[in-house]
């Protein structure tokens, strides 16, 4: 991170872990220009391993088991990086329609170095939150982009990172009433604060936090929100503060043991399914919905609406939760698993270093990157569905696309030593997929 004037100010990995916990003080998070902020949450990508590295072994020593699945945290993972590349081509749309209303429209300019600025800033960055993630879940359409953050039948630091794509090209709109009298500046450190505190609710290890569970959103209150429970359904939907939930009366306490995922679980490990499917379901609504008007509702209204039914739908509707759901959980070999964790290194070393690299790159380079990660994330969610041999042949057209690319010198890790062992893993990878092809041709043949 640069030092000099105009350029994003230097943060200290205490500073850094800290802002995870929404405990960084107004003098050491306040800044005069935008350009002065810190990329908080790329800088939290180490803490966020560690801590996950931490779950498991509490969650270990606590249950004598591991707080998730390989198939699901790669799932998750995937979809965390798949919504992060959109802002390595563009800046955010957060950020530019709030600069936009700022610059011309702004009533007053508070300022930025108030602690009052301050506080006034993260009431108000978490209330529009609260509004935003409350639409979220009543308004069909917005719903398909967020359901992905529900996708998840564990409960564990990986889901924090599910995030979906389209989201943030609605969320945008709450924050606009902010850029009329609040600094970009102050804001944008507030956007990051909001969302890097969410990370570590997404727990199962801690249980409850005495006095502070009136005020903050914690793990117990989040763990309900992610339930399928009926008593679970649209509640606690507060990101730092749960004193929007208890004022609009959407506050709910964990109660009976929370089953997590959708009503009507998609099944997929596959990141673009899981982005997709339901747009695809609300097109396929909307046709076979008959009346203009209906159409509309299909749209607008929640995600459980039917025609002659109320806006949210029938709560008798939901399905009943036994306690003894299965989570969707394909057969892997072992083996399979490991090679999968072994590639998602390598793609999570190519992710970090483009991010890094991304200011001196050509855009037709980063497209390429981007491509290349959009694939291998793609076949990793095959992989871990065991859908063969869809699964085998993307893989050896994804392990021999890298290494044409890689001798380009178009891909980079960040560890120049590792280059020629990548090379190696992915032509035993590329060769080891052909077998397996070969053998499945040969097999076929002789049973014809």
């Amino acid at each position: 991170v640069g030092t000099e004037a105009g350029g994003p100010r230097a943060t200290t990995p205490g500073q850094q872990l800290r802002a995870l916990f929404y405990v960084l003080p107004p003098g050491e998070s306040s800044f005069r220009t935008l350009e002065e902020v810190p990329d908080y949450v790329e800088k939290s990508i180490p803490f966020f391993i560690a801590f996950i590295g931490l779950e498991f072994v509490v969650s270990w020593v606590q249950k004598r088991k591991p707080s998730g699945r390989i198939n699901d945290g790669i799932s998750s993972l995937s979809l965390g990086i798949l919504s992060r590349l959109p802002d390595v081509l563009f800046r955010s749309v957060e950020l530019i329609s709030y600069i936009y209303v700022w610059n011309n429209y702004r009533l007053l300019e508070l300022p930025w170095d108030s602690q009052w600025t301050w506080i006034l800033t993260l009431l108000g960055v978490d209330f529009a939150y609260y509004w935003f993630h409350r639409v979220s879940h009543e308004v069909n359409i917005l719903w398909a982009a967020h359901q992905v953050h529900h996708s998840s039948e564990d409960y564990n630091l990986f889901t924090a990172l599910r995030q979906s794509v389209l989201q943030k090209y609605t969320s945008w709109i709450f924050n606009l009433p902010m850029a009329l009298f609040i600094p970009p500046s102050v804001f944008a450190v507030h956007l990051q604060f909001n969302l890097l505190y969410q990370f570590w609710i997404h727990t199962e290890v801690i249980t409850n936090l005495g006095p502070l569970e009136w005020i903050l959103n914690t793990p117990s209150h989040h763990r309900v929100h992610h339930g399928r429970n009926p008593y679970c359904i649209d509640k606690n939907y507060g990101g730092t503060l749960i004193i929007w939930d208890r004022i609009f009366g959407t506050f709910e306490p964990e109660d009976a043991k929370v089953v997590y995922g959708l009503t009507h679980p998609v099944n997929s490990f596959d990141p673009i399914m899981l982005q997709l499917r339901p747009l695809a379901h609300i097109w396929n609504m909307f046709w076979a919905t008959p009346g203009f008007c209906n159409k509309l509702s299909v749209i607008f209204k929640g995600p459980g609406w039917g025609p002659g039914k109320p806006r949210l739908g029938l709560p008798e509707e939901i399905p009943v939760v036994t306690g003894k759901e299965v989570p969707f959980n394909p057969s892997v070999p072992a083996i399979l698993n490991c090679y999968a964790v072994v590639h998602f290194a390598v793609i999570m070393d190519l992710y970090t270093e483009l991010l890094g690299a991304v200011m001196m790159l050509s855009q037709g380079t980063i497209l390429l990157r981007i491509g290349f990660i959009i694939l291998s994330l793609t076949s990793f969610g095959l992989l871990m569905e065991n859908r063969q041999p869809k699964a085998r042949i993307l893989e050896v057209i994804r392990c021999l696309v890298f290494i044409g690319v890689y001798k380009h010198g178009k891909l980079r890790s960040r560890f120049s030593s590792l280059g020629c062992a990548y090379e190696v893993l992915f032509v035993l990878s590329a060769a080891l997929w052909g077998i397996q092809i070969m053998k499945q041709i040969t097999s076929s043949k002789d049973k014809h």
